[in-house]
């Protein structure tokens, strides 16, 4: 299901008077506090980031809980122990009956190390405050009115803080109040975290920062209702999610492309018929012109793009002997035996390279499009806008796990990789916005401040996840699809084509601890499947009224229509699809923990199998039941 056999995590449900909230104890982090139906805060975590702004894991011991009706208590001690560091804390955290809680931390360096961070990190969610004015308490004492961004803030939309309060509901605000340290505030969304995140210590202070063994770190977050709150009872959600698709004109789907395996291990036959379902557009191939290998690199990427009737997308690296090198590049491509969709530019030195690469690319490489922007993360490109002018298009790559890592916060960056498009068009215009690549895990750190050492023997590099292979990959997919076809990206590139980091495994099998069975094929490729399958057509709006449970995609070609409905938690999940104008019969084809063996060994049969569930519509509804990762794919006619 998750692509390893370690369990779930736990959730503990609490409540503080109006309040409800989750708690995980496994990793020590408070969730969706809530007054009624309305999210105060999405989290409340505390983190330890060493020198190259890597998250170093917490280990919780002595877990201790009083879990009353309106009131919680909860002590625990988190230890955070990787190579020279070892900072290890006591937690308190405290409900009471009036609305207020606490999240209290006493902690001590056992070692000597550099940190960049160590502290609370306190999330707000855009889909509740976006653009709606907040009050903030500075550091001095003095007060700030402002607005939480609506388009994703390049920097700090507020520094120095001490409190922040906004209105939840008409006459309640909710008062964040932090002590220990400095805070200041930016906008996750650029990572694609779901998020403003306040944190501490102030980026203008200079890091890494040298942490002598015996230095104590004390901090406090405090939440607290003021105003004439009512007691809203209960919000546990409907019990069923509804997903209501509008068949009205819909949004063109992206060219949708993989990336060329970072092995060198050949496409195989049964890679090639796996590849050839997905109806993919193009092959991505990543080129450091300053280095030799990159032509062998582009002659297998045309190899295999030409077996799969692709073109490439080219992902060249200049160094400032940028002309030399693009003036090959280009004598390449005219011996090359597949077509180039576009070449994208970027600077080995640069976050985001400058006019010069781009006019040098221009030059050399005639009669193809020519895209650039940043091989990073969106953040880069934000506050690193390039010349639009010169431009036929914009690019930038994203990954969910750029500060968190467990599941919940993996899924909820899914409906921020649509807000990253949407912010991109406020300064891009109309150019076409190029997401590439899309990847599970981050395929390097671009904020390393010295070089990041080796995997240990037995353990994944980190740019490998092992929910690739399992079904949360492919639920995630779902999400992803849905977000950035809907908010209009040009294209968008995934994965690598085959091994750990792809949709395929290889022949030969991937190292342990990655146990995906040799030539399978990942959950992930039948949801590439059924989207790729509708290649023409239009995606139709979908809504959810809990995406954090269940979430979908509908997409229409001449009066046929597929809805891809995924479940985003491990428990299962019921779901009401309504389409108005599918009538009569549909056929509902299951993706979950019972069918996912036959669709990983045997994916021909599994997606042509004569035992495929047919459901009758009822005035365009189809009732569902998901288990936990489970995606549907529901195929059906449109009236009309």
């Amino acid at each position: 299901m998750r692509g390893t056999d370690a369990p779930s995590p736990d959730r503990i449900q609490l409540r503080a008077g109006p309040l409800t909230a989750v708690f995980e104890p496994q990793i020590g982090f408070l969730r969706y506090i809530k007054l009624g139906d309305q999210e105060i805060l999405r989290g409340l975590y505390s983190a330890v980031r060493d020198h190259n702004w890597d998250t170093i894991a917490a280990k919780i011991t002595n877990l201790n809980t009083e879990i009353g009706d309106r009131s919680f208590r909860i002590t625990f001690d988190c230890v955070h122990v990787e190579r020279d560091i070892d900072f290890r804390w006591q937690a308190t955290v405290e409900g009471d009956t009036s609305g207020t809680i606490l999240f209290e931390m006493d902690g001590q360096a056992h070692s000597d190390f550099r940190r960049n961070r160590i502290g609370f990190c306190v999330l707000h969610s855009p889909a509740y405050v976006a653009g709606k004015p907040c009050t903030v308490e500075k550091d001095d004492g003095s007060v700030e009115e402002g607005r939480f961004p609506d388009a994703i803030s390049p920097h700090q939309p507020f520094v120095d803080m001490r409190a922040i309060r906004h209105e939840v509901v008409q006459g309640v605000t909710a008062e964040v109040r932090l002590e220990g340290d400095v805070f200041e505030m930016e906008d996750q969304r650029n990572w694609t975290d779901a998020s403003y995140k306040t944190y501490c210590t102030p980026l203008e202070i200079p890091f890494p920062v040298d942490v002598e063994s015996g230095s104590a770190i004390q901090q406090k977050v405090t939440i607290r209702l003021v105003g004439d709150v009512a007691d809203s009872g209960d919000d546990d959600g409907a019990s069923v999610v509804s997903l209501t698709v509008t068949p009205s004109d819909g949004i063109s789907l992206p060219e949708l492309g993989l990336s060329l395996a970072s092995h060198d291990a050949p496409l195989s036959e049964s890679h090639v018929r796996g590849l050839e379902t997905m109806h993919l557009h193009h092959l991505r191939a990543d080129l450091r012109l300053s280095e030799a290998a990159w032509e062998a690199v582009l002659d297998r990427a045309d190899l295999e793009a030409a077996s799969l009737g692709l073109q490439l997308e080219l992902a060249c690296t200049v160094s400032d002997a940028a002309a030399a090198e693009l003036k090959a590049l280009a004598e390449k491509i005219d011996g090359l035996a597949t077509g180039v969709c576009r070449v994208l530019i970027y600077h080995v030195a640069e976050a985001v390279a400058e006019r010069k690469w781009i006019e040098l690319a221009r030059e050399h490489v005639e009669d193809i499009p020519i895209v650039s922007g940043t091989n990073a993360y969106f953040t880069e490109l934000n506050r690193n806008r390039p010349d639009m002018d010169v431009l036929d298009g914009i690019c930038y790559s994203l990954n969910p796990q750029v500060h968190a890592f467990d599941d919940a916060s993996l899924m909820e960056t899914l409906i921020a990789q649509g807000w990253t498009v949407d912010s991109t068009r406020t300064f891009a215009g109309t150019l076409p916005v190029h997401v590439s690549p899309v990847t599970l895990s981050p395929r390097f750190n671009p904020n390393a401040t010295v070089p990041e050492s080796d995997a240990d023997s037995g353990t994944l590099p980190s740019s490998v996840d092992v929910r690739q292979m399992s079904l949360f990959g492919a639920a995630w997919l779902v999400g992803s699809l849905k977000y950035l076809t809907q908010s209009g990206a040009a294209s968008v590139t995934y994965f690598e084509t085959t091994g750990w980091k792809g949709v395929l495994e290889t022949e030969g099998g991937s190292p342990e601890p990655f146990r995906a069975e040799p030539d399978s094929v990942f959950p992930m490729a039948h949801v590439m499947t059924w989207f790729g399958g509708m290649r023409g057509g239009t995606m139709l709006r979908s809504d959810s009224t809990d995406h954090l449970r269940v979430d979908g995609l509908a997409v229409r070609k001449d009066a046929w229509v597929r809805i891809l409905v995924a479940n985003t938690t491990d428990v299962p999940q019921e779901a009401r699809v309504l389409c108005p104008g599918l009538e009569g019969s549909v056929r509902v084809e299951v993706l979950d923990g019972e069918t996912v063996k036959r669709a990983t060994t045997e994916p021909r049969s599994f997606r042509s199998r004569k035992d495929i569930q047919n459901a009758e519509t009822i005035g365009g509804t189809v009732s569902l039941v998901l288990a936990p990762y489970a995606v549907v794919c529901i195929k059906g006619k449109l009236a009309g």
